[in-house]
């Protein structure tokens, strides 16, 4: 595979996945099993070792997936909430115990073994015993404040008596089969539809913002994990603490003391689990003691101490209606198949992954055809295979559409790709309005007071057909929408108005050019200083930069070449956003030399990676926790009291960004 190949097939690959996630973390919609995401996950995991150089920054392997829900204030993480990496088989947990083994050397070791809820994470910091603040996962770097909400669920302590110390307790917020089985029964007695299944249901109440239709709705807590200072040496200490306090935990965890009682635990609750009145998806595995855990360390997302164990999918058949076709940013066509509904895992599957049109091929696929549903780890399901015998004579074949199903523009395809396209980038709807829902992204622009919903009713009413339009828009068009009211109106108006502070790295990434990803956008920003130099750059100034291959070179030259584009810009320019590099880039001169930071809360127009490297490269050092070996505490918004407290009381400097940029700046 040439440079340009394995490029091309992680955009592909990087591109899918965050579909993927989106559409299941923000969109509650199931596109593809867990069994295969993990598969494509893996590939794309490959491909970034043998290749690192072509890594992108939005890439699903630096994250732990997913993406943050608008609707909430959001908070930061003080330790990173990390996903596990997911096994199916039992080999696979031999290799996993073979690392373990050979990271500890000679040390003997144990496991500590759960089940794996089928959940919403979520992070309780508590201060002083008082519980202060209950964040989802998000990101996994910031989550969602749903306080209000988490203090509904009665198995969470709101205070923990005999306890003066802040700690942080993490957990998985259900529903119980027989919660979601009364509130199915009470929507459809109120003829409203009922809900497909409990862990979708449990993420969308924990995200409502009236607290007393949350307490309504009797979520639980499982939780299994403590943080903070002062920890028993082994987790399964930890555990007997959480349940000393009163916090409720499963008691169908075990200690193992070697594989074949892991093996034995695994074969144990495979259909034992199902007598249990919450759903599960796997266990988890985990070395029991925390010196060992900090021994064996980290991957860029994963622990090496910890791995889930995922249950082989079930199967079900079911009748294909209908296909429909969803249509991407980058104008790339989806197949989904619509299903006659199906009870599979505990939910009601109607819609399954058919992925593109080789898959079809691959089906022989007919209209009304009896299908075989997989949901690999219970979650996303896909089409797995026919049942020919059933096909009725004369069936219709499913054929891949030649025009869009939007714009009816004729699809392409280009060589070595199975993906088609729609080529009619400036008009089809679903192509334009992606494009604006990227610009918005937090990432990007970071304009949080819009979203897809208003997007596509603005697009309707024809005042919003590109980006820059967004600039033009008034309090009173606002106001004209239905639902909208003066505090809405203004808050979209204003959340505009506050973007064009947002840094040129962001602009250029919001742009939307093909194949420019969040670190390559600030890799040719942070080169080329403005976007009139970048515009003008040649194809041989672009491909001398690290990371830009012959794609991106051509993709960046032919997006600047484009009058359409080169319209839109100067538009973006008149209304007064970012276009060159400010304050960044400063040269390591060692002014912070031998000096030792923590950087804590939310910058706006600032990540807290960007601070930490205008820190690294001038001298300067991060530190993981505060002690009296720190010099300065950064401050942003949001910064936990605890750490304030802390650093008050070792008389440690607690200083703004202002203060920090004045210190880079001498």
């Amino acid at each position: 595979m040439t440079e340009e190949e394995a490029q091309e097939r992680i955009n592909e690959l990087v591109d899918q996945l965050n579909y993927y996630s989106y559409q299941y973390y923000q969109e509650d919609t199931s596109v593809i099993s867990d069994s295969e995401f993990d598969h494509l996950l893996d590939t794309l995991e490959k491909l970034e070792k043998d290749y690192p150089e072509l890594k992108r920054e939005d890439s699903p392997t630096q994250r732990v997936g997913g993406a943050v829900t608008k609707k909430f204030d959001t908070v930061p993480h003080q330790y990173p909430m990390l996903s596990l990496a997911n096994t199916y088989s039992e080999e696979e947990l031999s290799e996993f115990d073979k690392r373990v083994a050979k990271g500890l050397g000679r040390e003997s070791y144990e496991y500590f073994c759960e089940l794996k809820f089928d959940g919403v994470a979520i992070s309780l910091v508590y201060e002083d015993g008082i519980l202060k603040k209950g964040i989802t996962r998000g990101d996994g770097v910031v989550g969602d404040d749903v306080t209000a909400n988490v203090k509904t669920i009665r198995q969470i302590p709101l205070a923990v008596n005999g306890h003066t110390d802040s700690f942080e307790v993490r957990g998985e917020v259900l529903l119980t089969k027989e919660a979601f089985r009364q509130l199915n029964e009470a929507r459809e007695e109120a003829g409203e539809e009922q809900y497909a299944n409990t862990r979708n249901t449990a993420s969308g109440t924990l995200k409502m913002q009236d607290s007393s239709v949350v307490a309504r709705r009797h979520l639980s807590c499982n939780v299994y994990s403590l943080l903070g200072d002062d920890l028993p040496p082994t987790h399964s200490g930890s555990i007997e603490l959480l349940e000393k306090m009163g916090f409720h935990v499963s008691p169908t965890y075990r200690r193992c003391k070697n594989l074949k009682e892991v093996i034995n635990y695994i074969h144990e609750w495979q259909e034992k689990r199902h007598d249990l009145d919450v759903e599960t998806d796997g266990i988890v595995i985990k070395v029991n003691n925390h010196q060992q855990q900090k021994s064996l360390g980290f991957t860029a997302k994963n622990p090496r101490w910890a791995i889930a164990y995922k249950y082989q999918a079930e199967t079900a058949c079911t009748r294909l209606i209908d296909i429909s076709y969803q249509i991407g940013r980058t104008g790339a066509i989806t197949p989904v198949a619509e299903l006659e509904p199906v009870p599979l895992s505990g939910t009601t599957v109607k819609r399954a992954s058919l992925h593109n049109s080789n898959e079809i091929k691959r089906l022989d696929l007919h209209y009304n055809d009896f299908v075989y549903v997989e949901k690999g780890g219970e979650i996303i399901p896909k089409i797995t295979g026919v049942d020919a015998s059933q096909r009725s004579e004369g069936s219709e074949e499913v054929n891949f559409p030649a025009k869009c199903p939007e714009c009816e523009s004729l699809l392409v395809r280009e060589e070595g790709e199975a993906v088609f396209y729609c080529p009619n980038v400036k008009g089809c709807p679903p192509q334009i309005k992606g494009r604006i829902e990227h610009f918005i992204h937090r990432k990007a622009m970071n304009i949080d007071s819009i979203g897809e919903k208003t997007i596509a009713v603005l697009f309707e009413k024809g005042w919003l057909k590109s980006p820059a339009d967004l600039y033009d828009l008034t309090y009173d068009q606002i106001l004209q929408l239905d639902g909208f009211k003066n505090l809405s109106a203004k808050n979209i108006i204003n959340g505009i108005a506050s973007s064009k502070l947002i840094d040129f790295e962001s602009v250029l990434f919001a742009l939307g050019i093909r194949h420019v990803g969040k670190t390559v956008a600030e890799n040719l920003a942070r080169h080329f200083k403005n976007i009139d130099a970048l515009a003008t750059a040649s194809y041989d100034q672009l491909i001398e930069l690290p990371e830009i291959g012959q794609k991106i070179a051509d993709s960046v030259n032919n997006y600047f070449k484009d009058p359409w584009n080169q319209n839109e810009i100067e538009r973006l320019k008149q209304a007064g956003l970012q276009f060159e590099v400010k304050g960044k880039n400063m040269v390591n001169n060692g002014i912070l030399e031998g000096q030792t930071f923590i950087i804590s809360g939310i910058f706006p127009g600032h990540s807290r990676e960007e601070l930490k490297d205008m820190i690294l490269q001038n001298g300067g050092k991060i530190m993981s926790s505060i002690s009296s070996k720190l010099d300065y505490l950064v401050a942003g918004e949001n910064m936990g009291p605890a750490k304030r407290k802390k650093a008050k009381s070792l008389n440690i400097p607690i200083i703004a960004l202002e203060d920090l940029i004045q210190m880079l700046n001498g």
